[in-house]
Order: structure tokens, then C-alpha cells, then sequence
């Protein structure tokens, strides 16, 4: 497995946990605001995880299908103009060297010795901006958000049963504010973006979910 994949994998199982956890938290919590029964809470919790978890996989096997086919275009896109205008990309390649502060003699060499090496993957790479010897997965991403999503959503689901009544709901709460940030940071380092903020907005977002369903829940009580 290369990088790429080992990325894309994470990414899917961390996405997958996160959404495990909010959507189930704002399904169960709804639920505990309308009826206290324990069994009817888990059975919608349940529910929910089960439909998520089928939901999840299948979008991931998708969304990683369509980026593949669109990568596969653009490889083929670029054997065409390869074909009809090769000193036009070379042209373009030496353009975006340059544009980088490097000198149009050093520039017009390096496009030249990398285009001898691996003509197609090195256009297609400074034109489109990935690596096609870098492959992902559709089913690795799908078997990942499989088994993540139903994984977080184990949280929601056993606070809310395993607490008391009196504080199941304010327990729950607090447990997925918690696993939220985690997951939060998580994704952010993956990304290499802010985990404070990806942290907070994530937390943001649970806390406004579980508020929006339990009002919902509790006029129905």
C-alpha cells in the first residue's frame, strides 16, 4: 500500500468514525428527548448506525470511483495534446518552472530530462496536479468507513444506555463533545490544517446536531 492509499484509508476511517459519532449521538439524543425508553433509544440508535454504516461504505466506494474515472480522463486528455501540440507542453511545463524562480535555461533542462524519463506521468502531474502512479482504492476506503463509522457510533449508544436515566443525556452529551474533538484533531493532522480550529468547528457542529434533535425530540414528548 503506498502513501497515497495509507492516506486515503485514514481519511476514510477517521471521516467515517466522526460521522459515526454525530449522526448516531443526534439520533439517540433526539430520541431520549421524546421517550426514556431504553430499548426504543437503542433501537433508533441502531437503526441509524446500521443505515450510516451502509450509506458511509457506499459513498466512499463512489466518491473514490469518480476521482479514479477523472484521473483516468485527464490521463488520457494529456496523451492527446502529447500527440498534437508536445512543444506546447513542454512550453507550458518550462512556464511553470519559471514561475517558480528558477531560470528559463535550468527550467527548459529539467522539463526536458523529465519528460525523456516518464513523458505522460510527468505532464500529466505538472498540468493536472497529482501523481498517477499514485493509486487509491475504492474498496479499502469503503471496507474502512465500514467498520469506523458503526465503531463511533458505539459511543452514543453505549453512554446513553449505561448511564443513568437522570444523567444519560448530559453524560452522552459531554462523551461526544469529547470524542468530536478528538477526531476533529485528528482529521485536521491528516490534512496538515489548524487542529484547534477543525477541533472547535467539530465540536461546534456536534453541539448544534444533539441541540437541533433533542428540540425536536422534547415537542414531542
Amino acid at each position: 500500500m503506498n502513501l497515497a492509499e495509507k492516506i486515503n484509508v485514514m481519511r476514510a476511517s477517521v471521516m467515517g468514525a466522526n460521522d459515526g459519532i454525530l449522526s448516531v449521538a443526534g439520533i439517540v439524543i433526539g430520541v431520549a428527548g421524546a421517550n426514556t425508553s431504553t430499548h426504543a433509544i437503542l433501537l433508533a440508535g441502531l437503526s441509524g448506525m446500521l443505515a450510516g454504516t451502509v450509506s458511509m461504505a457506499m459513498g466512499e466506494y463512489v466518491s473514490v470511483n469518480a476521482q479514479r474515472d477523472a484521473e483516468k480522463n485527464a490521463l488520457i486528455q494529456e496523451s492527446r495534446r502529447l500527440d498534437n501540440d508536445y512543444q506546447g507542453e513542454v512550453a507550458f511545463i518550462q512556464d511553470k518552472y519559471q514561475a517558480t524562480g528558477i531560470s528559463a535555461d535550468l527550467a527548459a533542462q529539467a522539463t526536458a530530462e523529465m519528460l525523456a524519463h516518464d513523458k505522460i506521468n510527468v505532464a500529466t502531474r505538472e498540468r493536472y496536479g497529482f501523481d498517477p502512479k499514485e493509486k487509491t482504492s475504492a474498496v479499502a476506503a469503503a471496507m474502512a468507513s465500514m467498520i469506523a463509522f458503526p465503531t463511533g457510533a458505539l459511543l452514543p449508544m453505549a453512554a446513553i444506555s449505561w448511564l443513568p436515566v437522570t444523567a444519560r443525556i448530559i453524560g452522552t452529551v459531554v462523551a461526544v463533545i469529547a470524542a468530536l474533538a478528538v477526531t476533529g484533531y485528528t482529521a485536521a493532522a491528516l490534512g496538515s490544517a489548524n487542529r484547534l480550529r477543525a477541533s472547535w468547528r467539530n465540536v461546534v457542529a456536534g453541539i448544534l446536531t444533539m441541540a437541533v434533535t433533542y428540540f425536536v425530540g422534547s415537542l414531542f414528548a
